[in-house]
């Protein structure tokens, strides 16, 4: 298992965008300040951008900029779903009206109000710039009981206009005096497809969990379904999918007596995300499988992360992970549950 992580984190980091792209954007405050950069996306009510003066990304408040205009393509999300690719810039209007964001969405142009727009991503007619992702990593150790834990988790999207797919790694080691270490490694993938109807979509989703914890060698779960935004913002996102899957758990060697276990079941999964202007973003994911050809049996997984700013690409990160099983194998832990601290670089867009 810990050879198939480092290929995948391999996978990860040659993923980087590796092109840099002309700095000739504008945007213009509404105190006047005119800004000569590259736009590199609008995010939970942030605009980041690149300066040729400034080292790293700036970080610019949405509410505060007057207009802006760019030659690079971006794709653009407004509150009622509704996406487009193109060129942006903004278009002047009476002072009683709003202001509006033109994705230049050749053969014609799409008009949005200004605080419609909650969401633009650098895209690009080239394969690896069309990339975005972070890595994390931390070290917790403690003297009393000799007590170490590793952890290692990285996540890389790809982004189209009314598609994405993303897979997200996360490892943990824990070890201490006088007890067998115990390891963690999950690895989760996912689809998502916008429908004609706006905030609905369908979803695709394979999840793999190796946890020393239960026993657990290798569990393979493949999932799909429906799914609509419930909320859309510049301050949060919440959406919620349900379908149907099919789980396969193979136990450690160790459990002799233990076959393989196959389940069929429902699928029921929510996301949410709640953020303050460049300062802290907090994201909840959790996935529930109740079995159908096992009546009563209920696996549930969960993650929520916590990110503090600290300069630039870098924060500071908290995350509680568990999974749970209500009725496991006699004799095997139902539970793997824990935390996790450490530092987060952010590559791409960011």
């Amino acid at each position: 298992m810990k050879a198939r992580v480092a290929i995948l984190l391999y996978v990860l980091f040659a993923a980087m965008p590796l092109f840099a792209r002309e700095k000739s954007d504008v945007i213009v405050m509404n105190n006047g300040d005119r800004i000569t950069c590259e736009i590199k996306e609008l995010d939970d009510g942030v605009l980041y951008v690149d300066i040729d003066y400034v080292k790293g990304t700036m970080s610019v408040d949405w509410a505060k900029v007057h207009h802006l205009e760019s030659k690079q393509l971006f794709i653009v999300t407004a509150v009622d779903g509704s996406v487009y690719t193109g060129l942006i810039k903004t278009v002047d209007s009476a002072a009683e009206r709003p202001m509006r964001i033109v994705p230049a969405e050749l053969p014609e142009e799409t008009v949005i109000k200004y605080p419609e727009v909650i969401k633009a991503t650098q895209t690009s007619e080239k394969f690896w710039e069309r990339f975005n992702g972070n890595i994390s990593t931390g070290i917790t150790y403690s003297k009393g009981n000799q007590s170490t834990q590793y952890n290692l988790g990285s996540g890389l999207a790809y982004l189209r206009e009314r598609w994405r797919v993303t897979g997200t790694i996360n490892s943990t080691l824990t070890s201490s005096t006088g007890t067998k270490a115990s390891t963690r490694n999950a690895l989760d993938l996912d689809g998502l497809h916008l429908l004609p109807w706006n905030q609905w979509f369908y979803t695709g989703l394979g999840s793999f969990l190796q946890s020393s914890e239960q026993e657990i060698q290798l569990q393979s779960n493949f999932a799909g379904g429906l799914g609509r935004y419930l909320k859309n913002t510049n301050r949060s996102t919440i959406l919620v999918a349900g379908g149907l899957g099919w789980q396969n758990t193979t136990y450690s060697q160790t459990i002799q007596s233990q076959p393989a276990q196959n389940v069929l079941g429902g699928m029921a999964l929510t996301e949410m995300k709640f953020f303050r202007f460049d300062k802290t973003d907090l994201t909840i994911d959790a996935f529930a499988f109740p079995g159908l050809t096992q009546p009563g049996r209920i696996y549930f997984n969960t993650t929520a992360t916590y990110y503090v700013k600290i300069f630039s690409k870098i924060d500071w990160n908290i995350s509680f992970y568990g999974n749970w099983d209500n009725k496991p194998p006699t004799h095997l832990s139902g539970s793997n549950y824990g935390t996790t601290s450490g530092l987060s670089y952010s590559f791409g867009n960011r």
